[in-house]
């Protein structure tokens, strides 16, 4: 008697809700926070240096975990390495409720990064799983349109909660969103990925972070992703003090001015979600990085004239997450598409390298930053040049 051996079934296609919430996660907890961050010193009688590693430890949070859950997804599925960061994402928001002081804030929020990023790194993975590259590239562009949408009025909603209830306000209510994320991941999120367990997992891991790691054609795509979010982190970690504390202008404006520039971003990721399949990813990023090259170097001129104010400093991030909207999510595409059979470990290396600029980045403005808005306007420059050097040296001249 013979025995077929079965054929594994496509993969349940997941809903669209579920990778925009947990995609969205991550960034939410990050910017909610932000218009508070000023006011913190007073809350914790402490320096703006200080307070900044709020923002720097998150980041390098981010930044370690997804180089555990990426490989992790690969040998035991998604779904489980999902759930185990959501559930560590609830305990560090509460822990950050109950904060008495400045550390123990900073630990809350390093241990609600460490499960915030599952939800980045899977839903990369789950799109790759289940979708070829040309149809990936729309889904992911609209995944992070629709996802968007939480961490553009994350500042605003910030803003208000910090100034009608007090700080703790905005992390009672990721608490609230992070239980219902977990119930809803575990109820209706199917497996997209059949894990090995034919070969030694360390082994696997490790052979296949290497060979990622070894291709020019993955460090092209992964760095540029990396330094286009660090003008976006570089922004995030100094505007706040210059709008409020340089400028004197309410945690609530600060919140309105970024839902501005946040929704432009949104645009770019539009328009990517509409044409990148026809256009192609490289030439989309092509696009993007020039566009976000000229609004750094637009910045820079306004400050060098003189005018840093509201709208300029808006104004000219708006243009830059305009080009960031149609050349980060092709970037990230092109990553997890270097070796399809690894896209977990892709999206955990690519993600590390995303948030490890990120921290390095926001250090350095908050560490920089007195009593001008000098440092910011540098560090954005030299992270969109970098992003497009390494564009050009891994990709289109690798």
């Amino acid at each position: 008697m013979t025995h077929e051996t079965p054929q594994a079934a496509a993969p349940r296609l997941p809903p669209l809700a579920i990778l925009v919430v947990i995609a969205g996660l991550g960034p939410t907890s990050l910017n909610i926070f932000l218009p508070s961050m000023p006011g913190m010193m007073r809350v914790y009688d402490t320096g703006y240096d200080t307070v900044q590693l709020t923002l720097t430890f998150y980041l390098v949070g981010l930044a370690a975990a997804q180089l555990v859950y990426g490989p992790l997804s690969d040998r035991i599925g998604r779904r489980p390495a999902l759930l185990i960061g959501l559930v560590l994402y609830v305990i560090g928001s509460v822990a950050c409720v109950a904060a008495p002081t400045i550390e123990k804030l900073i630990a809350g929020r390093v241990l609600q990064a460490v499960g915030g990023c599952s939800g980045i790194v899977m839903s990369r993975a789950i799109i790759r799983d289940v979708y070829e590259r040309g149809r990936a590239a729309s889904i992911l562009a609209y995944v992070t349109m629709a996802m968007v949408v939480a961490p553009l009025m994350a500042p605003t909603v910030g803003g208000f909660l910090d100034d009608w209830f007090g700080w703790r306000a905005g992390f009672v209510l990721m608490v609230v969103v992070g239980v219902l994320t977990l119930a809803a991941c575990f109820l209706l999120l199917h497996e997209t990925h059949t894990p090995s367990r034919e070969t030694a997992p360390h082994r696997e891991v490790m052979s296949g972070a290497l060979e990622l790691l070894g291709q020019r054609r993955f460090h092209g795509y992964a760095f540029q992703v990396a330094f286009n979010s660090g003008v976006f982190y570089s922004f995030i970690a100094g505007a706040p003090y210059v709008m409020i504390e340089l400028l004197n202008r309410t945690a609530s404006e600060y919140g309105i001015w970024f839902a501005v520039a946040s929704s432009v971003y949104m645009g770019g990721n539009f328009i990517a979600a509409r044409i990148s399949e026809r256009v192609g990813s490289d030439r989309m990023i092509t696009i993007g990085t020039t566009i976000s090259l000229i609004g750094v170097f637009t910045l820079g001129a306004f400050y060098l004239n003189g005018l840093v104010l509201p709208v300029t400093l808006f104004g000219c991030m708006s243009i830059v997450a305009f080009g960031n909207g149609m050349g980060i999510p092709n970037g990230i595409l092109g990553a997890v598409s270097v070796d399809p059979a690894r896209a977990g470990t892709a999206s955990g290396l690519s993600g590390f390298s995303q948030m490890a600029v990120g921290a390095g980045l926001s250090y350095s403005v908050g560490f920089l930053l007195s009593d001008t808005a000098g440092p910011l306007v540098a560090m954005m420059i030299i992270s969109s040049v970098s992003a497009r050097c390494f564009f050009e040296w891994g990709v289109r001249r690798g």
